[in-house]
């Protein structure tokens, strides 16, 4: 029988030894690479911190001592040795066991994690809870290199490292979140790293001269010279600066090693920072070879490595096609990216315009508070974020864009739901948001087309704020472009008995209703809007037929535009909405998501025709 399939908690890791933990991180490895192929999810990230967590697992039971993720997306190795690993068949499906930690689904999931650099500030909040309770328990937080460049880790940080609570942070530095990392904490790092190839020298000299006559005596004159290496190679770092004690750094994949140091750091009681050095995609070669496309991958080949459905031409795609085309023509224009040139489509960008392209780290505000600085000395700064993420910056757009009416480009990358991810990274706030931001125009392509047409608008013909909310993936059943920013609604297809309003690839699902509703003998007129805000509502009432209009968003309740419809437009229609409600949407396939909230072609149907029932 293998050891994995024994262990389910803290206790049965404490009875291996060695030998038998070292076998524990190799059937790890398989079981993952095996049962992740089968379902798509974080690969490369988890496959890095096997030993870490073997060796977290060992000195900490999890079960009540509380283990902090930042991010969370390494946490599956976690998830096997605390009783979960029957459950990876349904790894991120709908229903299943979703791919970041989860106090729901078990006690040793101590807190949500999904967005980065808050890991440190929650723990700090669990130690200090600690000693106001009375209770007893070690707390524990694990952030990446990557995670460890954000605001928010720094605020943490500098208050934990005054704090005097026993505290252990885990930096796992692997000098790579999506992409490389960058900024001033990358290269304090990198020059930390030394200070272990540092250490080995000094050891393998004293080790040498030890062997030979005299060999003693030669150490000792060299003792100067080693203490200006020493100053040189090892100085004091940022953390012992703020007054934590700094362990490390270490290697990430020696186990008995990490658990000794581990237990020391625990043993501290004191704020400890220990330095663990790992590899992404460690033991597996493709991962290896290819750690970005590794990091989030869908269904693939374990043996070669292969991803089984390789996706065509996305939105991001688009966005990074079109921004080339704008600088080729305007050099005012500049790219801003929060750690994802990557994944918002930028590479080329940065390949062809290195010193125009500004990856500011995972910082968010930053990146938007330094696109008002930008914009409001003539340059033309578009900064491209996932949705989810830019909710971080707020007040930024606010205070920083909004109010002085620069001219800068939101391009608001994974708008709308996002699927496997699930809660923490669906796109469904920002239409809410961006919305309530005095003269920002807010625009919806339905198609790739349409967004490079609106990119080369917000660009070209304003000078004010613009933000271009897409979604993940690429084109959907539409493919055209109807963008006219002189006429902001859309006629898709006419019908006198009901309108249907909707924007974006939701578009797709709504015309798919629309035939069917035309099955049952109502035939419904489909509009879409391209501009969310401002609002074409004169337009909209305009083209409408019938005296019911039902709008359809992809957004959470009170979100989206159906409050501002039913208001504006009540003297003349009734006016309904369905959107994804007013809970957290849960993780899962498109599909079986648009089924269960309420938005699959066949479920728009049926809450057209209840509306068509009651009306008449």
């Amino acid at each position: 029988m293998y050891i994995l399939d024994k262990i389910n908690n803290h206790q049965d890791i404490c009875q291996l030894n060695a030998e038998q933990r070292e076998q524990l991180c190799q059937e790890i490895r398989e079981f993952l690479i095996s049962s992740v192929s089968q379902t798509g999810g974080h690969v490369a990230s988890n496959l890095g911190v096997v030993e870490l967590t073997v060796a977290i697992e060992t000195v900490f039971d999890t079960a009540i001592d509380r283990l902090v993720f930042d991010v969370g997306h390494q946490s599956y190795i976690h998830k096997m040795l605390t009783g979960r690993r029957e459950h990876f068949s349904s790894l991120r499906q709908f229903g299943g066991m979703a791919g970041f930690p989860k106090p729901s689904e078990s006690d040793a999931d101590s807190f949500v994690a999904g967005h980065a650099s808050s890991s440190v500030s929650i723990a700090l909040g669990m130690a200090r809870a600690r000693n106001l309770t009375g209770e007893k328990y070690n707390v524990v937080a694990l952030i990446g290199d990557g995670a460890a460049t954000g605001g928010v880790a720094f605020e943490g940080l500098n208050d934990a490292a005054v704090s005097n609570e026993p505290l252990v942070i885990i930096l796992n530095d692997n000098s790579l979140s999506i992409d490389h990392n960058v900024g001033g904490m990358a290269m304090h790092l990198r020059q930390l790293r030394t200070k272990e190839r540092y250490l080995g020298m000094k050891q393998h000299t004293k080790n040498f001269l030890s062997k030979i006559p005299g060999g003693k005596g030669i150490n000792r004159l060299l003792s100067s010279v080693k203490d200006k290496l020493r100053r040189m190679l090892l100085a004091e770092t940022i953390f012992e600066s703020m007054g934590f004690t700094y362990l490390g750094p270490v290697d990430g994949h020696d186990t008995e090693n990490l658990i000794k140091l581990l237990q020391v750091a625990r043993d501290m009681r004191r704020p400890v920072v220990v330095h663990v050095m790992t590899q992404k995609g460690k033991g597996y070669a493709p991962a290896e070879e290819h750690p970005k496309l590794f990091h989030g991958i869908g269904k693939f080949d374990p043996v070669t490595g292969e991803p089984f459905n390789k996706s065509g031409k996305t939105f991001s795609d688009q966005f990074g096609q079109t921004m080339l085309k704008l600088a080729q023509n305007n050099s005012r224009i500049c790219a801003i990216t929060a750690a994802m040139p990557g994944g918002t489509g930028l590479l080329e960008f940065k390949k062809q315009y290195p010193k125009r392209l500004y990856d500011v780290g995972i910082a968010e505000e930053h990146a938007l508070s330094m696109a008002g600085g930008l914009a409001k000395q003539g340059t033309l700064p578009v900064v491209a974020l996932y949705s989810t993420f830019l909710q971080r910056a707020y007040d930024m757009i606010l205070q920083d864009i909004c109010m002085l009416r620069l001219h800068v480009i939101l391009a608001v990358d994974r708008a709308g739901l996002v699927g496997e991810d699930g809660e923490t990274h669906h796109g469904i706030y920002d239409v809410g948001f961006l919305r309530h931001a005095p003269g920002l125009k807010l625009l919806a392509p339905a198609s790739c087309a349409e967004l490079q047409d609106m990119l080369m608008w917000a660009a070209e013909k304003q000078d004010g704020p613009v933000a271009i909310r897409y979604p993940r993936g690429g084109d959907r059943g539409y493919f055209d472009s109807d963008w006219n920013p002189e006429e902001l609604v859309v006629c898709h297809r006419k019908g006198e008995d009901i309108t249907l309003l909707t924007y974006g690839v939701l578009l797709d699902n709504v015309m798919e209703a629309a035939e069917l509703l035309s099955e049952q003998g109502i035939e419904a007129t489909v509009l879409r809007v391209t501009s969310l805000s401002p609002l074409p509502v004169d337009g909209i009432a305009a083209l409408a037929k019938g005296n019911k209009i039902v709008v359809f968003e992809e957004v959470s309740a009170q979100c989206g535009i159906f409050q501002e419809l039913s208001t504006k437009l009540q003297e003349r229609f009734r006016v309904y909405g369905k959107d994804l409600g007013d809970g957290y949407v849960c993780h899962g396939a498109l599909d079986a998501l648009y089924h269960h909230y309420g938005l699959s072609p066949e479920s728009i149907r049926g809450f057209v025709q209840e509306v068509h029932r009651i009306e008449n």
